[in-house]
C-alpha cells in the first residue's frame, strides 16, 4: 500500500511539472528582430510607427510580443554584424529598415522571414523576384523607387527660380544609390539642370560635402535618405540654412526638423503596414506568399519659416500643392 501511494504521489507531481512546463511553453512570447542603420537616440519616430501598428493588432511590447532592436548609429558596416546577432537570437521575424539593412539581413539569413521597410527598386537589387511573387524569405513595404527623386527634382526647380546647377548629397556606398544617381542624372537632363554628386560616406565628411556644393555653386540641393546623412538631420538642415541652400528631403522628418521642404511616402504608415506583415507571418504566411507592397500616400511638405529664413520666396503654385505647410 505505501509503495502504491508513493507511486501515485510521484505520478501526481510528474503531470504537475508537465503541465507547469506546457503552461510555461505557452507563455513564450514571439522575439521580433528590428535592424536599422539609423540611431534610436535620433530617429525614434520609425519605431514607434511600428509599434503602433503592432498594438493595433493587439500586440504588446513585453506582454505577448518582444522586439530585439539593433542599431548602426549611421554606420552600414555594421549592419551585418547585428543582423548576425539576430540570427543567433533566433527571432522569428526580421524587420529591416532600408536596402543596406535588408541586403545585410539576406545575407545573414535564409530561413529566417524577412520584413523589409524601405528600400528603392528590390528587384532590380535582387532582393526579390518579383513585386506580385517575392520567392524565397523576403518581402515588405516599399518607400518607392528612384523615380521619387525625379519629381523632387522638379518640385525644387519650380520652387527656386533660376535654377541651374543642384547638389546632390548621397552615401555612394548604399546598394541603391547608383539606380538613384542614374534616374536623378536623367530627370536633370529633362529639366535642363546640371547634378554635383555630393558623396558622403561617413559623418566627418558631411562638412567637406556643403563646402563641395558651395565650391560648385550649387543653387539647391537634394538630399537622400540614407545613414549616415539621416542619422544626424539636424547638423544637415543646420548647414543647409547656413549655406542659403534650398534643399529637399526625402522623408516628414526633415521639414519637422527645419529642412525647407520633403516629397515622400507616409513612412510612418508604412512601419505599420510592416506591423501587418509581421502579424501575417507569425500567423503562419510564408513571406514568398505575401506580394510586396507599393506606397500609395505621398506627402508634399514645405516649411515656410526655414524659407523666410534663407531668403526664399516659394512661389503660389507650388505652395497650393502642399500637403502641409508649416509657419
Amino acid at each position: 500500500m505505501r509503495r502504491k501511494v508513493i507511486g501515485f504521489a510521484l505520478g501526481v507531481l510528474f503531470l504537475a511539472l508537465c503541465i507547469c512546463a506546457d503552461a510555461q511553453q505557452s507563455k513564450k512570447i514571439p522575439r521580433i528582430g528590428y535592424l536599422s542603420g539609423q540611431s534610436a537616440s535620433r530617429v525614434p519616430a520609425s519605431a514607434n510607427a511600428f509599434r503602433q501598428g503592432l498594438g493595433e493588432l493587439g500586440y504588446i511590447e513585453g506582454k505577448n510580443i518582444a522586439i530585439e532592436y539593433r542599431w548602426a548609429e549611421g554606420k552600414n558596416d555594421r549592419l551585418p554584424e547585428l543582423a548576425a546577432e539576430l540570427v543567433r537570437l533566433r527571432v522569428e521575424v526580421i524587420v529591416a529598415g532600408g536596402t543596406p539593412g535588408t541586403l545585410a539581413a539576406k545575407n545573414a539569413t535564409s530561413a529566417i522571414p524577412i520584413v523589409f521597410t524601405g528600400g528603392s527598386d528590390v528587384v532590380a537589387l535582387g532582393l526579390v523576384a518579383s513585386l506580385a511573387r517575392p520567392g524565397g524569405n523576403i518581402t515588405g513595404v516599399s518607400l518607392g523607387g528612384p523615380e521619387l527623386y525625379g519629381k523632387r527634382l522638379e518640385l525644387l526647380k519650380e520652387t527656386v527660380s533660376g535654377l541651374s546647377r543642384v547638389g546632390y548629397l548621397r552615401n555612394p556606398d548604399n546598394p541603391a544609390s547608383r539606380l538613384t544617381q542614374e534616374e536623378i542624372v536623367a530627370a536633370a537632363r529633362a529639366l535642363g539642370l546640371q547634378i554635383q554628386t555630393l558623396e558622403v560616406r561617413s559623418a566627418n565628411e558631411i562638412d567637406a560635402a556643403f563646402e563641395a556644393a558651395k565650391r560648385a555653386q550649387a543653387g539647391g540641393l537634394i538630399v537622400a535618405q540614407t545613414p549616415p546623412i539621416n542619422s544626424d538631420i539636424k547638423r544637415v538642415v543646420s548647414l543647409a540654412t547656413k549655406s542659403r541652400l534650398p534643399a529637399i528631403y526625402a522623408d516628414k522628418n526633415w521639414p519637422d526638423a527645419g529642412g525647407l521642404m520633403s516629397y515622400s511616402t507616409d513612412s510612418a504608415d508604412v512601419y505599420r503596414r510592416a506591423a501587418v506583415y509581421v502579424d501575417k507571418i507569425l500567423k503562419g504566411t510564408k513571406p514568398a506568399d505575401l506580394p510586396v507592397e507599393q506606397p500609395m500616400k505621398f506627402e508634399f511638405i514645405i516649411n515656410l519659416k526655414k524659407a523666410k529664413q534663407i531668403g526664399l520666396t516659394i512661389p503660389p503654385n507650388v505652395l497650393v500643392r502642399a500637403d502641409k505647410v508649416i509657419k
